[in-house]
């Protein structure tokens, strides 16, 4: 089952406060100059956001919120010392979206 990894935050931080369209444009186009396919993905739906079993995290998260998701680790934990303030974790899953998910 393949393995997910996500950074999550408020999504006021992460679209006004930090620049993440900047950092994930920027991403893009080094995935397209190596050749590589994109695998991240920027969620803002909170209905998905709500669907992960966020319990630790909500408590600290008093807004809506946003997540990065990929299924690069590497990646992730390089957004979480950019970024900072922002939890990540992982889930498995046959699909993309899975209730399954682990908070680090």
């Amino acid at each position: 089952m393949p393995e997910y990894y996500f950074a999550i935050a408020s999504k006021n931080f992460l679209m006004n406060q930090e620049p993440i369209e900047e950092i994930l444009r920027e991403r893009t186009s080094y995935y397209k100059n190596i050749k590589k396919e994109v695998d991240f993905w920027f969620i803002t739906n909170p209905n998905l956001l709500q669907s992960f079993n966020m319990k630790n995290i909500k408590k600290h998260l008093n807004e809506d919120c946003a997540a990065i998701i990929s299924s690069d680790i590497k990646f992730i934990q390089w957004l979480k010392l950019r970024i900072g303030f922002v939890a990540i974790g992982k889930f498995q899953s046959n699909h993309l979206f899975s209730q399954n998910i682990n908070y680090q």
